[in-house]
């Protein structure tokens, strides 16, 4: 792969990592606000079960959306690291090359389609 596309694709997955540390950062905040653990106001407890239900739901969910984002950024760091030992854009399981159009569509992504589907078959 080109140096230039390499550059184009760091570029790339820095601003992705920016936008889910924001996220998983925000969810955060709003995941503890939700669970009394920052200075809540003990005057906003739920009253009703049914609401005392949506808000564990919701904070569930959350906490999975985090679960979920943390796993992609660990993720855009192994793809960083990849492209800093030059070896960005080579599958890590079969070493071909990985089709541009595939890191445009999942820039941190470590296997080639061939690969992704025997991965998904198992």
């Amino acid at each position: 792969m080109k140096k230039t596309d390499m550059l184009a694709y760091r570029e790339k997955l820095h601003a992705i990592r920016s936008r889910l540390r924001g996220d998983v950062t925000a969810m955060a905040e709003v995941a503890l606000r939700k669970s009394g653990m920052e200075g809540s106001d003990s005057n906003a407890m739920p009253i009703h079960m049914a609401e005392l239900g949506s808000d564990n739901f919701e904070q569930e969910f959350t906490l999975g959306l985090m679960e979920a984002d943390e796993g992609m950024l660990g993720h855009i760091e192994s793809a960083l690291e990849r492209i800093e030992r030059g070896s960005y854009g080579r599958c890590v399981q079969c070493d071909g090359a990985i089709p541009k159009a595939r890191l445009n569509a999942i820039p941190y992504t470590p296997v080639c389609i061939k690969c992704a589907e025997q991965q998904e078959n198992q």
